[in-house]
């Protein structure tokens, strides 16, 4: 079966490219298409199947692709291969199912309906985004996008979700149907060390965008005087920074997988604030047997059990963490027991899902 994989843009490595690399792994011979491709950000794990980019992939590009948002459909269009493959996958919070790849069916793996169309909030994440651009620019754009978005989705053949509250938005924005799949977490990386060392500290990790809520994390810890490492880089560092109060708050910009295997093992809990899509890191840290506190919204909501593998909290507010934390530390936690309920969403089963609905589509490796 000649496969096509097609995915938004690999120009750095976090969740939706760790879902990437498993269907890489599944189709190791498929041709991959992208818009933009930086092999040094992405590890040069996915050198050997890329066949193909599009023309905003050029360095300056790469590390400002948010500016060239109104140019992504554009993009998207210029990918057209002439060869046909049999499956076409497209892996995508957005651009990728508007490629030009033929194949007589597309199953497209959904991260997120396009975001900059349909929640135009996701435009804070701009270094620059004065009202004026926002009343006059960015609402017709948005539109624009929606347009282009909803019209992209109608030529998929079956979409897979990342999560039941992903399922609910390619329902609500596309008028179509969505099967979950959980994203795969890779158990063998992350698991809890046999050997950790006294829970101290909580722990945050990921992308420093401002819907994550790393402030209101910040906020808390700031009130609490507990200690708080935050482990990830991104556009809002600086902000988050001059926010900080206590000394006991620590970023952590770089870290290999085993260090924050080792990190999320030996935190006393893991804070997760956002309304995410899934939220990848957040079953990681319970792969690693932490408990999550968390943001009754939103993918969290899947991955934690009250009382069980976290605490979820009801509203998204540094007061409401203050309290989840306090209710915490007068709690006692299994941590074996998070870790296995975490194998939900191993790699293996990933796979075995992901398979398991071609076979039910009648398409076979």
């Amino acid at each position: 079966m000649r496969v096509a994989i097609l995915h938004d843009y690999l120009n750095q490595f976090g969740g939706a490219e760790r879902v990437l690399k498993s269907l890489i792994e599944i189709f190791p011979r498929a041709d991959l298409y992208t818009l933009l491709y930086d092999r040094g950000k992405t590890k040069g794990i996915f050198e050997r199947n890329i066949r193909g980019s599009s023309f905003l992939d050029i360095p300056w590009v790469r590390k400002h692709h948010r500016l060239f948002i109104p140019l992504m459909p554009f993009a998207a269009s210029s990918i057209h291969p002439k060869q046909e493959y049999d499956l076409v996958i497209s892996s995508t919070a957005g651009y990728a199912k508007g490629f030009r790849v033929r194949a007589p069916y597309h199953i497209s793996y959904c991260h997120s309906p396009l975001r900059y169309a349909w929640e135009i909030d996701y435009l804070k994440n701009l270094r620059f985004s004065p009202k004026a651009l926002s009343n006059l620019i960015a609402y017709p754009i948005a539109k624009w996008l929606k347009k282009w978005d909803r019209n992209a989705a109608q030529k998929v053949n079956l979409f897979i979700a990342n999560s039941n509250f992903i399922a609910e938005k390619v329902r609500a924005y596309y008028g179509r149907d969505a099967i979950t799949v959980y994203p795969p977490v890779d158990t063998d990386m992350f698991y809890p060390e046999p050997e950790s060392g006294k829970k101290e500290y909580y722990l945050m990790a990921g992308r420093l965008l401002y819907y994550k809520g790393f402030d209101l994390g910040i906020a808390a810890m700031n009130q609490l005087q507990k200690p708080l490492k935050i482990a990830g880089r991104g556009p809002e560092l600086a902000k988050l920074k001059k926010l900080v109060r206590s000394p006991l708050i620590e970023f952590i910009e770089s870290a290999s997988d085993d260090e924050l295997r080792l990190l999320y093992s030996n935190a006393k809990a893991f804070i997760f604030p956002q309304i995410e899509d899934f939220g990848l890191v957040a079953a990681e840290a319970q792969a690693c047997g932490t408990p999550v506190i968390a943001f009754a919204q939103g993918g969290a909501r899947e991955i934690v059990t009250h009382k069980k593998t976290g605490l979820l909290f009801r509203e998204q507010t540094p007061e409401a963490i203050v309290a989840a934390v306090k209710e915490l530390e007068f709690h006692s936690f299994d941590r074996r027991a998070i870790a296995k309920s975490a194998q939900r969403f191993s790699k293996e089963e990933f796979k075995k899902n992901f398979l398991g609905m071609l076979a039910k589509y009648g398409l076979t490796l």
